[in-house]
């Protein structure tokens, strides 16, 4: 029985911080009224953590039922801290408990539970890393309140229950140190405000919440890049626009032959690619697809009809005007043109 009422409050404490995370509270009633009918201990209440899902609730609904309703729970849970024998356990256990009695900090981490989120400050996954020391440079002790500040940009730490002081004068030590910057210069700045303005970006909660969480460890967070530190949708977009960037050079290249018979309009350059294509009726000229290879300018030409076009009449085509024809020199310029003939 025990077993299944955890697993039913891990399920509402789940929705719950969802509901927190998107600031979003319908159903958040009904979820309150289920905890409401489940029989509480202080058991279940330091394995599931629940009490801090309801206060998150309840410090974001605008809804004065659910508020007080929040309130109510939060109260009634508090005084088993005074009773931590209050479970259903026979008399032989109760004699038993001393053995193994809530120790002071527990009592600590059970009301922070239900604290303002200045006190949640006790989280067995950033107790992990080691504390950072102290400091007495002003600019170090700006930093890290610009970066704990940053790491409460969201309601996570809320949920999560982290410590965004400590957890900010850690990564500002990293930065420091592992990076072997050797004061606080302009470089040491620029790595400090990449991470402030990457972890207070609302649209990448992401990366909040793993610092938060301990997913990324404040070592790691210290050395990621720019590209790392993207959120999942810009990460999307440099993918698509880098495939889009490789799919164009390939089209520019693929086919056509090399000439120097066309001169581009833009950089006035003679290193081109052509092909030609049948755009209209068979009886209607081909159009010439030109492309520089110098500047990327591309155009297109309609060409005489008859047969594609070789080198040497795309030449004459382009040189020989009708003025040219009619004039008395016109047998002269096409044995300028072809010796041969």
């Amino acid at each position: 029985m025990g077993k299944k009422e955890e697993d039913e409050i891990i399920r509402i404490a789940k929705k719950m911080d969802k509901m927190a995370q998107k600031k979003n509270g319908a159903g958040a009633l009904d979820l309150l009224k289920e905890l409401r009918s489940i029989p509480m201990t202080l058991e279940l209440l330091q394995s599931t953590r629940i009490g801090m899902s309801v206060n998150a609730i309840r410090k974001q609904s605008t809804d004065d039922e659910v508020t007080s309703l929040a309130k109510a729970l939060i109260k009634s849970w508090k005084k088993l801290l005074d009773e931590p024998g209050s479970g259903e356990k026979p008399s032989d256990e109760k004699r038993k408990e001393p053995t193994t009695p809530v120790s002071p900090s527990q009592g600590n981490n059970m009301s922070s539970f239900f604290s303002e989120p200045a006190e949640v400050s006790t989280n067995s996954l950033i107790n992990t890393f080691p504390r950072a020391p102290r400091t007495s440079d002003s600019i170090r002790i700006k930093c890290r309140e610009l970066l704990a500040a940053a790491l409460q940009a969201g309601d996570d730490h809320i949920a999560i229950g982290a410590d965004c002081d400590e957890l900010g004068a850690q990564i500002e030590e990293d930065i420091l140190y592992i990076e072997n910057f050797k004061n606080t210069d302009p470089k040491y700045k620029s790595r400090v405000r990449s991470r402030i303005s990457n972890l207070k970006d609302m649209k990448n909660p992401n990366l909040r919440r793993t610092v938060l969480c301990g997913s990324v460890t404040p070592e790691r967070m210290a050395k990621m890049t720019a590209e790392e530190m993207a959120s999942d949708e810009l990460k999307e977009m440099r993918k698509n626009l880098t495939k889009e960037a490789v799919r164009d050079h390939q089209m520019a290249t693929t086919g056509g032959t090399q000439t120097d018979l066309f001169t581009c309009g833009k950089c006035k350059g003679k290193c081109c690619t052509y092909t030609q294509v049948q755009t209209r009726s068979a009886d209607e000229p081909m159009t010439t697809f030109v492309f520089c290879n110098d500047c990327g300018n591309r155009w297109k030409v309609c060409c005489l009809t008859g047969p594609p076009l070789t080198p040497f009449t795309s030449y004459v085509s382009a040189h020989i005007t009708p003025a040219l024809i009619e004039s008395s020199t016109c047998c002269l310029a096409f044995k300028q043109l072809m010796p041969e003939c």
